[in-house]
């Protein structure tokens, strides 16, 4: 770990050590000796927003008042003395699909571009009471639904190393953030992969934990189990940390996942050895006809490769665990949160052609079609679980082909046809949602033009603590938090 800054920030700058090239926790620990203030953080944070997201697209709001006003709080926090919140004083982004009380939600949709929260999410709270200080809203795509970053308000969220590219999605303007440099780690959520696909595009490491880890009170009643909230970040560590923050149970969740033994945190499982692990390489998807772009396929290859070199045992998982009602059933409940958008009738028009398309099948759905859609998929998951119980953790892709143009997944406006292209794309992701499995992704591999892309690993239910010693250990083998784009040069 570098080491961090003394004096303030202006001699952290001059000394060669930038604010940005700090990790979230020296940005926490540098806070906590006096060798930074949250406000410096802050402010350093506010004008590299300022200086590069017109070109990203990273944030739908901003809101500088309301952060140094928490930073004012954070810095008299620390006069006080006493024991310190971990993460004080360190900036972070909330992704735009959370409620945040009295600052504009959008949920990337012009229908809700003057919606003002009352309440915040349970996650919101969580991160605000570990010291984390938000910068505003990151930017999504409409109602979260494509793995792509577009809409009608702030435009594309741009993979910064190579901004005529998407950056994934739904987390997109998450990620973007983060691999800029203009906050440290950001809050993302993921349904069917929403930020792993943006973690492998934009070079991060990017957690889905288990269902039931993270609440999503007090509003989020996802019937179909498939969402969760999750750290992006550049180091193992720094999710780890930002999970330790986020996780917890709020009375009246569906699901809860049992806690870590007492004492113990996840980010203590980064610094331990994982020991020797069963891995399983996947590379069965539910969309038939799927190859692998050679560049997706080099790093799998890569992957499987480096665990083996790591003392792992590296086998293939036998083929034929995927049911032909796996997909079907997953469209189905997909759409399923389509029926719900808070939208009124006579504003469905106004709705992107995905949106229109997903909610138009939602409504569609019989209530018995409903109800055998989640019913499957709740069967698949047993067997699934019980067929591959031998293995630690499983290796899959993340997306199958390299980043996409701007523009690829919807240019023609039919909202069915950008459903084919987004399952040809990311036909990997939902299943690990599906299953309520914990699943990262890993910054292994860059392409011969600069353009990263993410290997996945897949823990046992419930068992983030493997994935964050595995996933430390590949990090030590093969770095990768100094790996950064153009943008991250800029000295604002």
């Amino acid at each position: 770990m570098n080491a961090a800054p003394q004096g303030n920030g202006n001699a952290a700058a001059c000394s060669g050590t930038r604010l940005h090239d700090l990790t979230a926790l020296e940005q926490a620990a540098a806070v906590r000796a006096g060798d930074v203030s949250p406000t410096e953080l802050v402010e350093h944070s506010l004008a590299r927003i300022e200086a590069l997201d017109a070109g990203l697209g990273a944030f739908l709001t901003v809101t500088p008042d309301r952060a140094l006003a928490a930073a004012r709080r954070a810095e008299a926090i620390i006069r006080r003395g006493g024991e310190l919140p971990p993460l004080l004083g360190v900036p972070t982004a909330i992704k735009d699909l959370n409620n945040t009380a009295g600052v504009r939600t959008t949920f990337g949709s012009r229908v809700m571009a003057d919606f003002v929260p009352a309440m915040d999410d349970a996650v919101v709270t969580k991160l605000a009471a570990a010291g984390t200080i938000s910068l505003g809203k990151s930017n999504t795509p409409e109602f979260g639904f494509p793995c792509y970053t577009d809409n009608d308000l702030a435009g594309p969220a741009r993979c910064p190393w190579d901004p005529s590219r998407l950056a994934g999605g739904s987390s997109g303007g998450a990620a973007v953030a983060v691999a800029a440099g203009m906050v440290p780690f950001a809050q993302g959520s993921d349904g069917g992969g929403s930020i792993r696909i943006p973690a492998s595009i934009n070079g991060l490491f990017g957690v889905k934990p288990t269902r039931g880890r993270i609440s999503n009170a007090p509003y989020g009643a996802d019937v179909t189990g498939l969402g969760t909230n999750g750290p992006l970040a550049r180091t193992v560590r720094d999710a780890a940390a930002m999970l330790d923050a986020m996780a917890g149970p709020v009375l009246g969740d569906p699901f809860w996942a049992p806690p870590l033994p007492p004492g113990e945190s996840f980010l203590g499982w980064a610094d331990r050895p994982p020991g020797q692990l069963r891995i399983g390489r996947w590379l069965q998807s539910p969309m038939p006809g799927i190859e692998l772009e050679p560049e997706v396929l080099a790093a799998f290859e890569d992957a499987s490769r480096l665990l083996e070199d790591l003392g792992h045992r590296v086998d293939d998982v036998p083929e034929g665990l995927l049911g032909p009602d796996v997909l079907p059933s997953f469209e189905g409940v997909w759409a399923l949160s389509g029926a719900t958008l808070p939208v009124p009738p006579e504003r469905a028009g106004e709705l992107r052609p995905l949106t229109r398309e997903l909610r138009g099948r939602g409504l569609a759905m019989s209530a018995q079609t409903a109800m055998e859609s989640m019913l499957a998929l709740r069967l698949f998951s047993r067997r699934f679980l019980q067929a591959t119980v031998e293995y630690d953790v499983l290796l899959a892709p993340v997306c199958t082909m390299t980043p996409r143009p701007l523009g690829w997944f919807d240019a023609d406006g039919d909202g069915a046809e950008d459903f084919e292209r987004q399952k040809r794309y990311a036909s990997f992701t939902a299943l690990f949602n599906v299953t309520g499995q914990p699943a990262v992704s890993v910054p292994l591999h860059w392409t011969p033009d600069g353009l990263p892309v993410g290997t996945m690993l897949v823990g046992r239910p419930a068992d983030e603590a493997t994935l964050f010693a595995l996933s430390a250990q590949l990090e030590e083998a093969r770095p990768w938090a100094h790996l950064h784009p153009a943008s991250w040069e800029d000295d604002r």
